[in-house]
């Protein structure tokens, strides 16, 4: 195919690429939305048991890093094809988006590890009514710190600017695209983490905090000004932790963990997950 064929084509798949990623954006959100309503039982839910924690956690992983995701999809869906169209191996941009929803998966399991871990060890300063607002504003704090170092300056460069990536680190074919995708969720990860364990310190399935936080994700990583933002995370993450440690029947939309609402919701979740058929997908 010549030169000038070629480029209506890539823009028409551009455009077919772009809104594909979108429409999984959005079909994943009302998925999530419908999954999780009700389901916020602020600092330390309870995370239900590993299947159904891993199809929502991946369920919420596309909608919150799709969009922000979408400009190095498209740079890699194009020079995909400008390579085929030169006879070169095609890398499918599916599987690109596999593997860097695999890393994250793989992030998701992690934290429900280390969740299952602490929760089994019943350690009683962790409770909410006992020293658990402390703990969730430390780790608040902590991850406005975070934005302050070298490693998160790094990350959210080559998040916003992964031209270089893509040219210098090109893989061939389906384990390649793979690769790819899984090393730009790796520096993904790297700019985000402390992002995402601020979910898990205000509570992860708050529908609230995690538009939230998907939103402070796609300003940094793609609005002019993101590459400053992080500084501002840090103040506003440092304050948050403070206001979650010290007054946090104040916090807007912090469900409190020890309200009677939510002890009967822990008590529904509990039956639920007790009487479940083998197999059967657990509603929220």
């Amino acid at each position: 195919m010549s030169a000038q064929a070629h480029a209506p084509f890539l823009r028409r798949h551009a455009m077919i690429t772009g809104a594909g990623v979108l429409a999984a954006a959005l079909v994943t959100w009302l998925v999530t939305v419908q999954r999780m309503r009700g389901m916020d039982a602020g600092p330390g839910t309870d995370l239900g048991a590993i299947g159904w924690y891993v199809g929502v956690w991946v369920t919420m992983m596309a909608a919150m890093m799709l969009p922000a995701a979408l400009p190095m999809v498209l740079l890699f869906d194009l020079i995909s094809h400008e390579r085929a169209n030169r006879g070169k191996r095609f890398a499918s941009t599916s599987l690109f988006v596999a593997g860097y929803l695999g890393i994250w998966t793989i992030y998701g399991l992690a934290a429900f590890g280390v969740y299952r871990g602490i929760a089994g060890l019943h350690l009683r300063p962790l409770a909410w009514d006992h020293s658990g607002p402390y703990v969730a504003g430390a780790v608040i704090a902590l991850a406005g710190v975070f934005e302050l170092t070298p490693l998160k300056s790094l990350c959210l460069r080559h998040c916003r600017s992964p031209l270089h990536f893509v040219l210098s680190g090109w893989k061939d074919g389906r384990l390649g695209a793979i690769r790819m995708g899984a090393t730009h969720g790796t520096y993904c990860l790297g700019c985000c983490w402390g992002l995402m364990l601020i979910l898990f310190a205000v509570g992860v399935m708050s529908l609230f905090w995690m538009a939230l936080v998907a939103a402070l994700i796609f300003a940094q990583k793609l609005l002019p000004f993101g590459q400053r933002l992080p500084y501002a995370f840090a103040l506003g993450f440092m304050a948050l932790g403070l206001w979650v440690a010290f007054a946090p029947g104040s916090v807007p939309k912090l469900t409190q963990p020890n309200a009677p609402a939510v002890r009967m919701m822990h008590v529904q979740h509990s039956t639920q997950m007790l009487h479940r058929k083998p197999g059967s997908r657990m509603q929220p």
